[in-house]
């Protein structure tokens, strides 16, 4: 009866096709996820895609007040009677900056039918939040929330890495509906609130 050889280990050659598939799976899995990952600058690498949420299946009011850029108080509950879109933004942030003038025309298309809230996130200083606010044009509020401890009400919709990003809220303060990623266009957005403007206004 012959000796048996030595058993044989499989080759690097033989295992990289293995190892290839089995990573190819992985990286399907992770992008099943709404927030499909990050990139170096710590801003979310999605697709600005839209999610919309049914007036039946929307939760409880979101709750959030703080300081504006200036320092003064803000209260997102003060808006309440209208859609209000909710801007995640930061001035390093290379697509905040991007969809600056489509977010500023949205809101001046849309005009008094809707209210625009940015939350500043993770600027070093109100004075860098200022500056992009002068140079885009930017007329609306914002949350300055360098610790970004703002996103916190939005648990469930928005990550720390929410950025940038949009919130819709229906006229009761309700998530009506999100964009993650930047923004596709001025159309995009305005579409949006006119949807959720629509749904409330019919119940």
């Amino acid at each position: 009866m012959p000796t048996p050889g030595p058993r044989r280990t499989p080759s690097r050659r033989r295992l990289a096709p293995v190892l290839a598939a089995g990573l190819a799976c992985l990286l399907l899995l992770t992008g099943c996820n709404s927030l499909s990952g990050t990139g170096d600058q710590g801003f979310v690498t999605s697709d600005g895609s839209v999610k919309e949420v049914s007036t039946a299946h929307r939760g409880d009011a979101v709750t959030l007040t703080g300081l504006d850029l200036d320092g003064h108080d803000l209260d997102l509950s003060s808006f309440r009677g209208k859609p209000v879109v909710v801007v995640v933004w930061g001035s390093w942030c290379t697509p905040c900056r991007a969809e600056a003038p489509d977010v500023v025309a949205a809101a001046k298309q849309l005009g008094d039918s809707a209210q625009f809230v940015g939350i500043n996130i993770r600027d070093g200083s109100t004075d860098q939040a200022r500056s992009f606010v002068r140079r885009f044009g930017v007329r609306y509020p914002s949350f300055y929330s360098p610790d970004g401890q703002a996103l916190l009400p939005f648990q469930g919709t928005l990550s720390p890495n929410s950025i940038p990003s949009f919130v819709v809220l229906d006229d009761q303060g309700r998530v009506a509906a999100s964009i993650i990623g930047q923004l596709p266009s001025t159309t995009t957005l305005v579409d949006v609130v006119k949807d959720v403007s629509r749904g409330s206004a019919h119940g």
